[in-house]
């Protein structure tokens, strides 16, 4: 098969008549021919000899060039601005203000500009700080025979500290009553101050004269305090995992019969009834419970110091499970009574005792968290039983286990 073959012509070479590429089009016509570096220099230098010509000897520039002549307005056609009026003078000044200017100073002490430039403009911003050229570390006074200010600065109203303590805390500190009573008495118009009605979160001096209404001394008269005997599986105070509080027990028919209080019961007092110190659950002893803000914290207080004494079973297991040949020694007694410490807290000393073989007595002055029992599993022993038997100056006694009575007005812890 034979095949065609097609013949293209070569495009045309776009160039002038001196044989020179052309260059492409721009714009509505075609631009010059791109000069070479021999072109340029010898015009740069037909150039200068020309305008060397033209200036004289000792001038610095060349005539100036004249002013072109307005443009006529066409017809309809608004004139010219420069027509109607001459125009302002730039930055405002006049020629003749500017020459009267050179050679004198700015207000900052500089020297003003020289030629057609106006001089600058002062700052009238108002300057309340320092000045600039303050020098650090100067105290302010007078600066180059100026006087400087110091920067202004906002005054914040400070109230003046509170004199005194707080009423309810003064009388809790007295003795009088509780800080929850002294506010309920307060509130009821039981207190005065001074001979003045006190009033709540009000703050007396030391020295302030508290007087306390009849009518406040008789409510508290009616306040109880209860002893109980709780056995083992009763929490102290709210329930918690399914077990129930010792308040429970106080009832009708748990009453011990041979209470010597006279004091009759009714549902009325379980109101506000609340437990002053805590007995584990695997323990069991004498337990308070209270109505009167003044017995807790004496019992539970900060600064209490009402001792309670626990007989405590116990058996020697070792530490961490292992035991010495000598077993329980005099020196671990001795570690019991002072120089343990609970989660970094140095106790308070103690007085331990032998009961009999198998029962340690402690008389305690404080109430840690299951106390007794980490302090015996520091020198490897094992707490069996614990029973408290004694608040203060008053013994847990003949008192049946789950029964309770009443603190006598007679009692004191």
């Amino acid at each position: 098969m034979a095949t065609l073959k097609l013949n293209k012509k070569p495009a045309p070479r776009k160039t002038n008549a001196e044989g020179e590429k052309r260059a492409p089009l721009r714009g509505k016509g075609v631009s010059r021919p791109r000069q070479t570096l021999e072109q340029v220099q010898a015009e740069r230098k037909a150039f200068e000899q020309r305008r060397a010509e033209e200036r004289g000897p000792g001038e610095e520039r060349g005539p100036a060039r004249a002013a072109r002549p307005p443009r006529a307005a066409a017809p309809g056609e608004r004139p010219a601005r420069s027509a109607d009026r001459a125009p302002k003078p730039s930055g405002g000044f006049r020629r003749e203000e500017q020459q009267g200017q050179q050679g004198q100073h700015r207000n900052d002490g500089r020297p003003a500009p020289r030629g057609d430039a106006p001089p600058a403009r002062r700052d009238q911003r108002r300057n309340t700080g320092p000045r600039i050229d303050q020098p650090p570390g100067q105290p302010y006074g007078k600066l180059n025979g100026q006087q400087t200010t110091p920067p202004r600065q906002r005054r914040e109203a400070v109230e003046p500290p509170p004199e005194g303590e707080r009423l309810s805390k003064r009388m809790g500190e007295l003795g009088l009553a509780s800080r929850r009573e002294a506010d309920e008495w307060i509130e009821a118009g039981w207190v005065r101050v001074d001979g003045k009605m006190a009033h709540l979160g009000q703050r007396v001096l030391p020295d302030a004269k508290i007087e306390i209404d009849e009518a406040a001394h008789q409510q508290q008269a009616t306040r109880v305090t209860i002893l109980l005997h709780k056995p083992i599986g009763y929490v102290s105070g709210q329930a918690e995992d399914g077990y129930e509080p010792a308040s429970v027990l106080v009832k009708q028919e748990t009453h011990w019969g041979e209470d010597t209080s006279g004091i009759k019961f009714h549902p009325g007092q379980l109101r506000g009834l609340a437990p002053a110190g805590r007995l584990d659950i695997d323990s069991t002893g004498l337990l308070v419970l209270t109505q009167d803000g003044r017995i807790a914290k004496a019992l539970i207080g900060e600064d209490s110091l009402v001792e309670k004494e626990y007989l405590v079973r116990v058996e020697y297991v070792g530490r961490n499970g292992v035991k010495s040949a000598e077993g329980f020694s005099e020196q671990d007694l001795a570690l019991l009574r002072h120089g343990l410490e609970l989660d970094g807290v140095q106790l308070k000393p103690a007085n331990v005792s032998w009961a009999n073989e198998d029962q340690l007595r402690f008389v305690l002055r404080e109430g840690r968290k299951r106390q007794i029992r980490r302090m015996c599993e520091l020198v490897g022993l094992k707490v069996v039983g614990l029973k408290r038997v004694r608040i203060g100056r008053i013994p847990l006694g003949k008192l049946p286990v789950g029964e309770w009575r009443y603190l006598t007005p007679w009692e004191r812890f």
